[in-house]
């Protein structure tokens, strides 16, 4: 009995009924890829992989409270199923009691497909899109450009059970493009990104099209200094930003004086105006097109996750109402020790602004500033304000009336993501955005395009 020829909730069972431990959470990740890549202009490397992990939480109780042990590991079959239960089972015996210990979840309905098979994705996801991407080959080497990238393609089944009778299962679609084009003496690089859930909504004609415009931009160089510019953040830079920012939005963190979200003196800064404009970040497993696990899924404890809250339902949040500080996120652990709502964390990310222009629009409406493509190398300086620091990248453009007049140097940047939602003076129309920084961990965002009137451009850099 293979792990490819036994069922996830077979699995998933089998465990519970190895388990010797006062309390046992179950995990079991199928996960399948499909990809595409492709160099100058040609398909170089194709592929489909399929693999599974098992995670197994083992909980034990004792005077001094409730321990916990986690241990993961991937092609588990039949045989490694009883040492991966007692291996947590003597981890949770070798740790002290959890601080984040509770009762495990119950009372979740089970899912309907908990027996199901798992799914699974394969090249077909990209039948419309391989024909429609060789089109997009072909009209960029007649328009002497070349086009590299990727395509990938993930579905993660994932199947919870617990010894408290939970059975839960939730199936992940992920996709993800990117797609560089560069002239043919390399000196001029445009980047386009989409994240997906089937590649049905992704057409690259359109992208090559938009890389197209922007090498013609390249064309004219400026060399600007440092220093601060208008500048507009596309949306998938504001979502590098703001993903990181929730990142750091832990509530114990910030009740203890950690983090930006802190109050000077104590307390936080839930209430407080974050921004002038009327901006609500918020997250919902049932957002069309950006759907997530609409329970917790936690294959470890931290100060935003704990293993003990594996399948507690997941609602819709608004972190930011309005362009007030709504909510932080916490576990049951860290809600009752700060005194704040139960927040679980988010699987998606929409900032809506009200606004309804195009990026496009928003460039017709400025008179002197920047236009940038992404940012990535994102690092952070100082947690206290959330300043982060990282790199333009594939394209930062002069906007001269209105008008893209040419492409200027890269930058190294030095910014707070909260400082700029107080200094953002516009948001544009709120649409599906790939961060690129942050593709491998995190893909399900809508952002606005921002106009920050004074972004720190705090050195230039030869970077591309």
């Amino acid at each position: 009995m293979t792990s490819n020829r036994t069922k996830p909730h077979e699995i998933v069972e089998r465990a519970l009924e190895l388990s010797t431990a006062d309390g046992c959470v179950v995990i079991a990740d199928e996960e399948s890829t499909a990809n595409l890549r492709w160099a100058g202009n040609a398909l170089t490397t194709n592929g489909v992989t399929r693999g599974r992990t098992l995670t197994v939480i083992a909980t034990v109780d004792g005077r001094e409270g409730t321990a916990s042990g986690v241990v993961s590991r991937a092609a588990v079959t039949a045989a490694d199923l009883e040492p991966l239960v007692r291996a947590a089972e003597a981890a949770a015996r070798d740790a002290g009691p959890a601080e984040d210990a509770q009762p495990l979840v119950t009372g979740t309905p089970a899912s309907p497909d908990f027996t199901d098979a798992p799914a699974e994705t394969s090249s077909s996801v990209f039948a419309d899109f391989a024909p429609a991407l060789g089109e997009a080959f072909a009209r960029a080497r007649a328009g002497g450009r070349e086009l590299y990238g990727f395509a990938n393609h993930e579905l993660v089944s994932t199947y919870v059970g617990t010894s408290t009778g939970l059975r839960l299962r939730h199936d992940q679609p992920n996709g993800t493009l990117e797609l560089n084009a560069k002239s043919p003496d390399r000196q001029r690089s445009a980047w386009a990104g989409r994240g997906t859930r089937d590649f049905k909504d992704v057409d690259p004609l359109a992208l090559d099209a938009e890389l197209a415009v922007r090498l013609g931009w390249a064309e004219r160089r400026y060399d600007l200094p440092a220093g601060r510019y208008e500048t507009l953040l596309p949306p998938t830079a504001v979502a590098d930003l703001l993903i990181y920012q929730m990142w750091s939005a832990a509530a114990r963190d910030a009740v203890e004086g950690r983090t930006v979200f802190s109050k000077p003196g104590g307390g936080t800064r839930l209430g407080e105006r974050l921004s002038p404009l009327p901006l609500t970040l918020r997250s919902d497993p049932n957002a069309p097109g950006l759907e997530s696990a609409p329970f917790v899924i936690a294959h470890s404890s931290g100060d935003d996750a704990s293993v003990f809250d594996n399948g507690l339902p997941v609602p819709a949040t608004d972190w930011i109402k309005d362009g007030e500080l709504a909510r932080l996120t916490t576990t049951r652990h860290t809600a009752a020790l700060t005194d704040m709502p139960l927040s679980p964390g988010f699987g998606n990310l929409v900032l809506d602004g009200g606004g309804e222009k195009s990026l496009e629009e928003m460039v017709a409406g400025t008179q002197r500033g920047l236009l940038l493509t992404c940012l990535w190398y994102i690092r952070e300086v100082d947690p206290a304000t959330l300043l982060l620091t990282g790199l333009t990248r594939d394209g930062v453009y002069l906007v001269e009336d209105g008008e893209v007049v040419g492409e200027v140097n890269n930058f190294r940047f030095n910014e707070s993501p909260v400082d700029l939602l107080s200094r953002a003076s516009e948001a544009g129309r709120t649409e599906k955005t790939l961060p690129r920084e942050w593709s491998d961990w995190f893909t399900r965002a809508a952002m606005p395009a921002l106009r920050i009137p004074d972004f720190n451009m705090s050195s230039v850099s030869k970077g591309v």
